[in-house]
């Protein structure tokens, strides 16, 4: 699927929810008196989305990869961060959000770095580079390969055969 707008994203969008569920954690008592803890937990937080966004918008596939480790690099930041709240006794009463946010940094992780290997193997360089001739190539490229796999799909017999349905015809 392509996507116009970072905001399309589904890995921005889950950042998004994890940046907005430490925000309201953070607001718990237990962090009175804690404000570096506070401060850098939420500033690792809207590094993700932040970073995702960033690269999305800057129109090099290069950019882009860039952006996405670096917002790989916080959500593991905010992992970090939450395994040391998990070890510490006055944070207790919220092992399960803290648990959930943990879960929830580890999708994002997997999610960003499954988007940068797909795009360590793409040919295209990203929007920016992208001329007429380039995308006309790249798209006749994409349609030989749907083609193929199709003619494939044909040759070894793994398509339903019409006939089965029950065609009066037959």
């Amino acid at each position: 699927m392509k996507y116009n707008r970072f905001e399309e994203l589904p890995v921005w969008q889950t950042a998004i929810k994890l940046a907005e569920r430490v925000f309201t954690l953070v607001e718990d008592r237990s962090f009175n008196q804690k404000g570096d803890l506070r401060s850098q937990l939420q500033r690792a937080a809207t590094s993700i989305s932040n970073n995702i966004a960033e690269g999305f918008e800057r129109g090099t596939t290069q950019e882009l990869l860039t952006f996405l480790y670096i917002a790989r690099g916080s959500a593991g930041e905010v992992r970090s961060m939450l395994i040391l709240l998990e070890r510490l006794p006055y944070f207790d009463h919220l092992k399960s959000q803290i648990s959930d946010l943990k879960s929830l940094a580890e999708s994002i992780s997997r999610q960003v770095r499954a988007w940068a290997d797909s795009l360590q193997s793409s040919d295209i360089k990203g929007q920016r580079y992208l001329s007429e001739r380039v995308r006309q190539e790249h798209e006749q490229k994409r349609r030989a390969t749907a083609f193929l796999a199709e003619l494939d799909r044909i040759r070894t017999g793994s398509l339903p055969d019409r006939r089965a349905g029950g065609d009066a015809s037959s």
